[in-house]
Parts: structure tokens; sequence; C-alpha cells
């Protein structure tokens, strides 16, 4: 039997950067995770940083105007022509690339830190899990991942219905309408996504309570700082 290759790609991105989606700006926790998790032996200009996911590049952008060795890469070519274009205008050097993050084209041991803000977990886990083992190949030893990804509690997980490798497919209600599928980790899920050659730095459960009009949501997710060990 042929396995098939797990889905890793939600083509409603692409539709939603044709249509002008593009944040110019980085998150914080991004931002955050660089300057405390870089190596403190070498300088922003010998530190390689790797984005998955990377869509129109904003945290990209803050990285290499601060001076860091920058390469991103995104499935929607529409978001990685963006980006491409706002590093020219402003004379910015980044290895920006359509590609799968299931099947990265970089070289072994290669970055200091890997940021995966909210892209893996838009696929489900099959997929998830070949995604961190190639982020585990293309780190260095000692390099370390941010991992940010919804959570179960989130209120949009429970308007939705359960799809194929336990993702939410048709997102009624909460912060993640319109968005495509999801998938809501567990504890225990992220326990076992990074199970083999990691340790876990912080894993940090974030929950914002949203009271509107006396409608009640909760915005859950995952902040992962996980260390590649050997």
């Amino acid at each position: 039997m042929i396995s098939q290759k797990p889905q890793s790609f939600d083509p409603i991105w692409e539709t939603i950067y044709r249509s002008g989606h593009a944040n110019s700006y980085p998150w914080d926790a991004v931002v955050s995770f660089i300057w405390r998790h870089r190596p403190k032996i070498k300088s922003p200009a010998d530190t390689d940083i790797l984005e998955i996911g990377c869509g129109t590049g904003p945290n990209l952008w803050f990285a290499a105007r601060e001076g860091f060795r920058v390469s991103g890469i995104d499935a929607s070519e529409t978001a990685i022509i963006h980006a491409k274009e706002r590093f020219d205008r402003e004379d910015l050097t980044g290895d920006l690339r359509v590609a799968d993050f299931t099947e990265l084209p970089f070289e072994n041991n290669i970055f200091d830190l890997a940021i995966d803000r909210v892209a893996i977990t838009c696929c489900g886990m099959l997929a998830a899990s070949k995604a961190v083992s190639e982020i585990y190949r293309v780190l260095r030893v000692g390099g370390r991942f941010f991992f940010n990804a919804y959570a179960d509690g989130h209120t949009s997980q429970s308007s939705g219905r359960y799809g194929p490798d336990g993702v939410i497919l048709d997102i009624q209600a909460g912060t993640l309408t319109g968005v495509g599928q999801i998938k809501f980790y567990t504890s225990d899920e992220i326990n076992k996504l990074f199970s083999s050659g990691w340790r876990i730095l912080s894993k940090q459960y974030v929950a914002l309570e949203e009271h509107i009009n006396s409608n009640i949501g909760l915005h859950c997710e995952w902040r992962i700082v996980a260390e590649k060990k050997d």
C-alpha cells in the first residue's frame, strides 16, 4: 500500500493572502523568544533564524532589521511574493521560499532558532509530527524552537465539526472563524509531539477571556519553547 502524504497546507490561506491580508509588524511573543533564546555567544549577524509558515514575513522583517540572518517558508506563493517585495523595498536580506514545512528545503543542522506562529496548528497530527521532525533536523544541537499552536478549551473548538486527523472544520464562533481547519492541542499531545530528541524548556497555556455583549469566549493557545538535545 502506498502511504499518502499528509495534508500540510489549507488552501484557504492562499485565498486569504490574495484578498490583501498582510500583517505589518511582528508578534510580541516572537520578539521575546528571539531576544531571550538567541545564542548569547553569537552576534545577530552570525545567528540563523528559520520561520515556517512565515506568511507575508512580519516576524522575519523584524529579525532582519535587527541584523539576524533569516530564512522563511510558506506554502502560499502570494504571501512569499509580498514578503520578498517588502524586503526588497527596505533593502533587507532574507531567504524566502515557497515550500512545504513537512519537507524543508534546507540542509541539516544549520539554524539556531526556529519559529512557528500558528502554522502547524492549521494541519493534522501526521503533518505536524513530520514538520516538527523536519525542524529538529535543520536545527543545530542546542537550537531552540518556538511552537505556538491553538489549545483545547478554545471557544472555536466546540463550534465546528471534527475532520480528518484531529482538525476542526467549519468553525462558526470565537476568534478563529474564517481561517479554515484548526488542530486544537491537548497537553498530552504537546508532550507526544516533543517526545523524541527534544527538551521542553517552557510550556505555557495562555487563555484570554473575551467579554462583549454578555458573550464570554475563550481564546486559548500554547506557547512552547523546546531545545534540540542531540
